[in-house]
């Protein structure tokens, strides 16, 4: 897999002539692009060639026009190797728009460890070639060839960029009497040339750039792109995949033998085990090991990028990553007589759906579907799923050390994961909790003096993803003064000028209970004077609305929210004394598929009640949607910027 990258430094140079393909893109018109372009792709090309051993050859190349400064990063390209790919050719070259061609060439190369970073290890390694002279007006070109012995005979065609494309072609060879089934995502579907003896090409042109937009899905999920899977005669292990069913079945035999237990795993299950009542509590035990004692740490050396180690080896060393885990609280739950089954799935949702083709290199993470056993029920236990053979399975993530056992993140809800089971796989869809488990629940008792000084306590409750965010946040801060830190950052988006006087924070380590925020602020000039009145802004502290959607451009990808979502705020402001309220905002009601706004000041006696309840009801808003969504949260925004109007009252 190639990536274009920027690195500081400079690699040696030579006038050498480039290539005559990227001589013949000197004069090749640019498609349409607008002034924040930094570049276009003139021309791409992957040949994919398959050896009758199995074993594959490939090579790419590509060349850039740069347009803009920020454009200077395609001039630099990186292939990556490990012990199953070797690179056996890699050269760049630049094209200035005045003077001679340069050339870098692989003894150029920079060699770097692809990735070690937040306790993970990777044997992949990258090399990395700078072009000179990657400047505005100038065209940069690069080849890499390569050998891999692919574990999965299968491949991506990802033509779609961050930047316009000229043209691009796929070209595949295969040995006779392979065959090749290929799908398309987010592109009609194209017949391939046929270009010689089982050897096929495929070609794309004027491919419009991928546009960036806030809560769009991932990448992966929205980019035009081709996956062909490879299929030998007499289907060899390593085939390509040509259903979700053979993913899992290839899944299933990867993880064969892993969840054996040790008599260390037998033991340790009866200790956490010894005191429980009920099979329930037996599972919240085992869960609550693996999340809090099991680190993680990934190693994802060859195939054990996509294997699992083995459980007692996992257990031994007491870290893993997270198909790691996933495999030991499946070999533990399994000693207590509970079934599991892997789901492989992205840790972003919208990057597969439910018509996504079978591909191997679309999900990022593992968690578990635990088949509850008979009579086992509770109300904490929300993440179900119901599967046709399996029956009713609860979703687990034991990577995800804050979210209770039985419920599930934001992200991975409503998400699609391919259930594995010993007979193969199924795509399945994620359940979508209650909105009222995702929640943030503020109330207030304040008071204003006449001078607009506004006062009194606050408290937050915070349950799913909300306490989950300041438990992280939370978590490795050990002085006091420091733990009001985010409650100071969400503040100081509301009043001017405060101070946090006093503040308390409940059940930080119990991630079963809601998370809970008391503190105590003063915050003057809050009321604003006009003449003898007081304009005073009900809503107090916290933003529903969002401006993401303010764009002069029509929206073209979906809106994925982060989870279900409910905030609700009540606000109680004693009047000071001498006043009485002369206006208020009007009552909002904004209600629509995707989310709902509801608000309403009043007055009773001597205060000034505000309450409101905001809710997410769909994960992901559909382009035909973007309007009602826009206007949506311009009544949001109105409605938390209306004030309430104070008179003097009668003497």
């Amino acid at each position: 897999m190639l990536a274009s990258c920027l690195l500081p430094g400079a690699c040696p140079s030579s006038a050498s002539d480039a290539p005559a393909w990227m001589h013949a893109l000197v004069s090749v018109p640019l498609p349409a692009h607008d002034d924040k372009t930094d570049a276009v792709l003139l021309f791409s090309e992957d040949m994919f060639t398959v050896q009758p051993n199995g074993k594959i050859k490939r090579m790419e190349r590509a060349a850039y026009k740069i347009l803009r400064v920020g454009g200077k990063s395609y001039g630099v390209i990186s292939a990556d190797f490990d012990a199953d790919t070797r690179i056996t050719a890699m050269h760049g070259w630049c094209i200035p728009a005045q003077g001679k061609d340069y050339e870098v060439k692989e003894k150029d190369a920079v060699e770097t460890s692809a990735h070690v970073d937040g306790g993970e290890l990777s044997d992949v390694r990258l090399k990395t070639l700078q072009i000179p002279a990657a400047d505005v007006g100038n065209i940069v070109g690069y080849e890499v060839e390569q050998e891999v012995r692919p574990y999965v005979l299968q491949d991506e065609w990802l033509f779609q960029q961050p930047v316009p494309t000229v043209e691009a072609r796929y070209t595949l060879q295969l040995p006779p009497g392979w065959e090749y089934k290929a799908a398309w995502m987010n592109h009609a579907e194209i017949a391939p040339a046929t270009v010689g003896n089982n050897q096929w090409q495929w070609v794309v042109k004027n491919v419009p750039a991928i546009k960036i937009e806030k809560e769009m899905p991932p990448w992966r999920g929205v980019a035009e792109q081709m996956v062909l899977a490879m299929l030998p005669p007499g289907g060899p292990q390593n085939k390509g995949f040509q259903s979700w069913d053979d993913m899992g079945v290839w899944q299933a035999g990867l993880a064969r033998g892993r969840r054996e237990v040790s008599p260390e795993i037998k033991q340790k299950v009866a200790g956490l085990t010894a005191s429980a009542t009920s099979t329930l509590e037996k599972m919240r035990g085992i869960a609550a090991f693996a999340q809090r004692e099991i680190r993680y740490v990934a190693l994802e050396l060859g195939i054990g990028g996509y294997q699992p180690h083995p459980a007692p080896q996992i257990f031994a060393h007491r870290y893993g990553d997270c198909k790691d885990k996933a495999t030991l609280v499946s070999a533990m739950l399994t000693e207590i007589g509970v079934e599991s089954y892997y789901v492989i799935i992205n840790s972003e949702r919208g990057a597969v759906t439910n018509t996504t083709p079978p591909q191997f290199g679309i999900f990022d993470h593992v968690i578990l579907a635990i088949k509850v056993p008979e009579g086992v029920s509770d109300p904490s236990l929300v993440a179900f799923v119901n599967e046709t053979k399996l029956g009713k399975l609860l979703i687990f993530d034991p990577t995800d050390e804050m979210t209770p056992f039985g419920q599930l993140r934001g992200a991975l809800q409503a998400n699609y994961g391919l259930l594995v089971t010993p007979t193969g796989g199924e795509l399945v869809e994620m359940p979508q909790l209650p909105a009222t488990l995702n929640a943030t629940e503020r109330t207030a008792k304040l008071k204003l003096d006449d001078k607009g000084t506004l006062s009194g306590e606050i408290r937050e409750i915070r349950r799913g993803d909300p306490a989950v965010y300041f438990r992280y946040a939370l978590q490795s801060v050990s002085k006091e003064q420091d733990k009001i830190k985010p409650i100071e950052a969400a503040l100081a988006n509301s009043f001017g000028t405060f101070q946090i006087t006093k503040a308390s924070i409940g059940n930080l380590t119990q991630n079963n209970l809601p998370f809970v925020y008391d503190y105590s602020v003063v915050a003057e000039n809050y009321a604003k004077s006009a003449g003898d009145l007081l304009l005073v802004r009900p809503r107090v502290i916290g933003y529903d609305s969002q401006n993401f959607m303010e764009t002069k451009e029509a929206r073209k990808y979906p809106v994925e929210f982060a989870g279900p979502w409910r905030n609700t705020d009540t606000f109680e402001i004693a009047l000071p004394a001498g006043y009485e309220v002369d206006d208020l905002p009007p009552p909002v009601n904004a209600d629509y598929s995707f989310a709902s706004y509801h608000s309403k000041a009043e007055v009773t006696g001597k205060t000034l009640k505000y309450t409101r309840t905001f809710e997410i009801k769909e994960l992901s808003v559909p382009v035909s949607k973007a309007d009602e969504l826009k206007t949506f949260y311009r009544v949001i925004g109105n409605d938390e910027r209306n004030t309430a109007v104070l008179k003097p009252g009668p003497k």
